[in-house]
């Protein structure tokens, strides 16, 4: 069975913010000394780069004949068919074709998706959308794991 893994990581640029607003913030403290300016530089950055990071450890997985995404967890049964997505679909697919019921691991820094419908009678979400830089190799994975 062919297995995949992706941690959909944030972008660069988020950790320049996270950087510029330990420097904001240790700019806000400056009037009250080195001290506090240091301790605003460290904390504003650490905190910044937390929420970073904490953003961009979702995992998508597929082992054990379950699709793993985020803290979703869904048995290979219980998944339909699997739609890679280009750009211009994915959009659509998280803004005006959305169903408010479908499960979204979305991440909009990600610009490519696998949309999976959901099979299951007793589960109400009609389908899984799941940003992915490698929609195709998603897609033949979920098709291993049915199969």
């Amino acid at each position: 069975m062919q297995s995949y893994e992706e941690r959909l990581t944030a972008p660069r640029s988020w950790w320049l913010i996270a950087a510029l607003t330990g420097v904001a913030c240790a700019l806000m403290l400056l009037p009250l000394g080195t001290l506090p300016m240091l301790g605003g530089l460290i904390g504003g950055a650490a905190l910044a780069a937390v929420g970073v990071s904490t953003y961009g450890s979702a995992r998508i997985r597929v082992v054990g004949g379950a699709l793993i995404a985020g803290d979703a967890k869904i048995p290979a049964t219980a998944l339909g068919e699997a739609r890679a997505l280009d750009a211009d679909e994915a959009l659509a697919w998280r803004t005006h074709k959305a169903d408010a019921r479908a499960f979204m691991l979305l991440r909009g820094y990600i610009r490519t998706a696998v949309r999976v419908e959901i099979t299951d009678p007793q589960d109400p979400t009609p389908y899984a959308y799941l940003s992915t830089r490698e929609p195709e190799q998603l897609v033949a994975a979920l098709a291993a794991a049915r199969a």
